[in-house]
């Protein structure tokens, strides 16, 4: 079949549920590399915005692993870890019973290891369990032990860590004190006792193809990068994602986070939570050895942590297929989780003191007016004039709403009054 042909017959649509939809993508990558003279062409052909969704995705997994198989030489160590917090569902396969299945573990072990094949590639998981009420900690374990390749998975338990006297979790008393960023450290903490060279982290649910894993390794490798960040909304990515999952004050929000963590955003780091990043070893250890937060906030903080070290820093696209049903955001409350990014954020801009006199008054206007997620429950439905016909560029700019602007309509829109 011409590659033209190959393409066009692609599927439109992926389902991360559907054990066919993974296979496919990846015969479709392999098809893309089988041919080592035109390979590249085919791959860039595929990756055009006009292409089908599953050939976009096979795209980048093509460029993933061609780009392993001819860097193969220098030994690596890989920690790949991420966090689980009610992830019962996902990590079993899709049943009647159980319609939002991923069977995410068994899917994480076999991407990576078709993308490593034949390569001098090492790597491992670590999953961590971040508290669970129902378990997955416990379902992970038992999963990996029926697994042909379970020997690469370490699953440990934040709450068996807790408490200690010192090191990165000190200031944590149980997991109910961690939401994600707890967890994710305790896997970056073993992975570097394990002698990793990188840690790579994602989310528990296969939104992420883990095949891409050479996107980020790539700069790593080549220009020496010690922090590579995974963007979602660079124009080769390939994003899926619900777009009704928020109001129209998501304006608002987004123009606040700008405004507050302009020393992360003012370098075009736009998608501060992509669940697709890798940190060299030695930066890490650093960076965690006293974190500033422990919550869906780490993400800032960590690339706040590199930014004041001068890290050297890269992004990458990559394909990202929201996992919404069994979503954290979506189960523990959006809202919460916008009081935890934002407060978060604030947090860790004065701990580092990289705040200017714009991003001190918003973190003003944060701490005084927003009283905690019932607030942001009526912001989210909202929004003031200024920000109505406001875009990408528009956001953390005070010329299109002021931090004093900002202010007096918070304050009119929650009626509040001068008493507060």
């Amino acid at each position: 079949m011409k590659r033209e042909e190959l393409i066009g017959s692609a599927r439109k649509s992926f389902l991360l549920t559907d054990k066919e939809d993974q296979q496919s993508v990846v015969r479709l990558a392999e098809s893309l590399l089988a041919d080592p003279v035109s390979s590249r062409e085919a791959i860039k052909l595929a990756g055009e915005a006009t292409a089908p969704l599953e050939a976009r995705m096979a795209s980048l997994l093509a460029d993933s692993r061609g780009w392993l198989r001819e860097n193969s030489e220098r030994p690596l160590r890989v920690g790949v870890v991420f966090a689980m917090w009610g992830e019962q569902n996902r990590l079993l396969p899709q049943s009647p019973g159980n319609p939002t299945g991923e069977d995410s573990l068994v899917t994480k072990l076999e991407q990576l290891a078709w993308a490593t094949e034949g390569t001098e590639i090492d790597w491992h998981l670590y999953a961590v369990d971040d508290g669970c009420p129902h378990g997955s900690g416990k379902l992970a374990a038992s999963i990996a032990d029926q697994h042909p390749l379970g020997k690469r998975v370490t699953v440990l338990h934040l709450e068996q860590a807790l408490p200690v006297a010192e090191g990165p979790l000190k200031d944590l008393e149980t997991a109910d004190d961690s939401r994600k960023g707890g967890a994710v450290i305790l896997g970056c903490m073993q992975a570097l006792q394990d002698g990793v060279d990188a840690v790579i982290y994602t989310d528990a649910d296969n939104s992420v193809h883990l095949g891409q894993i050479g996107l980020l390794l790539r700069p790593f490798l080549e220009e020496d990068a010690t922090v590579v960040l995974g963007d979602r909304k660079h124009p080769q990515s390939v994003l899926v994602k619900e777009a009704a999952r928020w109001g129209i004050g998501i304006k608002v929000l987004r123009h606040m986070q700008r405004m507050i963590g302009k020393e992360i955003f003012s370098r075009g780091i736009l998608d501060t939570q992509a669940a697709f990043k890798l940190y060299e070893r030695s930066l890490l250890e650093a960076i965690i050895a006293d974190p500033t937060v422990y919550d869906f906030s780490f993400d800032t903080d960590w690339i706040l942590g590199a930014i004041t070290r001068q890290a050297r820093m890269a992004q990458v696209p990559f394909a990202f297929i929201d996992s919404a049903a069994e979503s954290a955001s979506i189960t523990q409350g959006p809202m919460t989780t916008w009081e935890t990014l934002l407060f978060g954020l604030a947090k860790s801009i004065k701990r580092y003191g990289v705040a200017d006199e714009e991003a001190t008054a918003m973190i003003r206007v944060l701490e005084e007016e927003i009283g905690g997620y019932q607030d942001l429950e009526i912001v989210i439905d909202a929004l003031p004039d200024e920000l109505k016909d406001a875009g990408e560029s528009d956001y953390g700019d005070s010329q299109v709403m002021s931090p004093d602007a900002l202010r007096a309509w918070l304050r009119d829109l929650l009626g509040k009054t001068d008493a507060g």
